[in-house]
């Protein structure tokens, strides 16, 4: 499973090896036993990735196999895709900028957005 964190300082991504229904139930117990609001609501997230490196190619052929439309990659521009993935938004409420998107692929594919991801993040931290 990936789980995107959106936060006031940016985006984190993880790899996640537990169940989506597990994470959501912990989610949801623990937003009782607090007393917190929570919006639990189907959704897609997007982010951005580097265009130019060799896993986007193997991405890609896991993506062709796959046919389920879940993950979609759009070229941005010379130097970034965007990745749209489908999957659940947890947070306070539904128009919330700050929470948790939960989503579930074969490991292949996950283990090449997560990988991608990291790279990206590398190569921006880098020109910062």
């Amino acid at each position: 499973m990936l789980k995107l964190t959106y936060t006031e300082a940016g985006l984190h991504l993880e790899r996640v090896v537990a169940p989506i229904e597990g994470l959501i139930a912990q989610r949801v117990i623990l937003a009782l036993r607090i007393g917190q609001k929570l919006c639990i609501e189907p959704g897609r997230a997007s982010f951005l990735l580097a265009a130019h490196t060799a896993d986007l190619a193997q991405l890609e052929i896991v993506l062709n196999r796959d046919r389920t439309q879940a993950i979609t990659v759009t070229p941005v521009d010379e130097a970034f895709v965007e990745v749209s993935l489908q999957g659940s938004w947890i947070a306070a409420d539904a128009d919330a900028h700050e929470g948790m998107f939960i989503t579930a692929f074969c490991d292949r594919a996950e283990f090449f957005v997560y990988k991608l991801w990291q790279v990206t993040q590398t190569q921006v931290s880098s020109l910062a």
